[in-house]
């Protein structure tokens, strides 16, 4: 599937803090998202990651600190003009309609790049009917390339659990985004639809050039498909790298694991 979109920029995320009625969920918390790359957030249970996965799509307003894709400033803004910089996020649960067909599912996906209005689209002028197909054929390719080509017609709720979650990142894709946060996409699912969504993530990386932003709890999905680490714990950024230089340092698995009983 070729990609239409240009490059993305750097995400740079400096000193952001979130506070929530005196509780402090994110302490001056900074990375930088490589264009092109995918960077994991890990932690255990209440590091911050949904929290710091809130500020970067406009769900929550950070209390101090700043979000940069490229030179445009996301501090501040709402999530549909978030979505407008290029911007696109998947759901740790599932956010789709579950009697509507798979194909008008990733057309919802379509909106923000439809230029037709509802009336020239309702008496199917010309200039509409042309662009529907268009999008219609960009749907067909973005199903095609995660697997889904054969299930365009299925109520979306039919389909498996692991379907359904490719369901929705195929719909993020067909928001043709320059950055993709994926909360969990693996969460819940067999071994072998983990298997097979880690591929389609690494596809969309190695196909079509896009960054992602990764929260996910399976370890060995991090470690495979991730190019860099943050790691969270109650709020503030307690070590980075690879996933090699992460795995071996002291005070990540002590966040995961608890410090060691010196009477055991």
């Amino acid at each position: 599937m070729s990609a239409p979109w240009s490059p993305p920029p750097p995400l740079t995320v400096t000193d952001v803090t979130v506070r929530f009625a005196g509780l402090t969920a994110l302490d001056r918390v900074s990375f930088t998202v490589d264009p092109g790359s995918v960077h994991a957030v890990i932690g255990p249970n209440g590091a911050g990651k949904s929290t710091c996965f809130n500020v970067l799509s406009g769900v929550y307003r950070a209390s101090g600190g700043s979000v940069r894709f490229g030179a445009g400033e996301l501090t501040g803004l709402a999530p549909h003009a978030v979505a407008s910089l290029g911007i696109a996020r998947t759901f740790q649960n599932l956010a789709l309609s579950p009697h509507t067909t798979v194909a008008e599912s990733l057309l919802l996906g379509r909106h923000r790049l439809m230029r037709s209005g509802f009336l020239a689209a309702g008496l199917r002028l010309p200039a509409a009917a042309r662009e529907d197909r268009l999008h219609r054929e960009r749907v067909r390719e973005i199903a095609e390339f995660v697997g889904l080509e054969g299930d365009l017609g299925a109520p979306t709720g039919s389909l498996p659990y692991g379907k359904q979650k490719l369901v929705e990142l195929a719909r993020a894709l067909c928001m043709e985004p320059r950055l993709l946060l994926l909360d969990e996409p693996v969460a819940g699912m067999t071994a072998d639809e983990r298997q097979r969504t880690a591929a389609v993530i690494a596809g969309v990386r190695d196909g079509l050039g896009i960054s992602i932003v990764l929260v996910e709890h399976d370890m060995g999905v991090v470690m495979r498909l991730a190019d860099a680490v943050t790691v969270l714990d109650f709020g503030r950024r307690i070590g980075g790298g690879t996933p090699a230089q992460v795995q071996n340092d002291p005070a990540v698995v002590r966040a995961y694991l608890g410090e060691e009983d010196p009477a055991a």
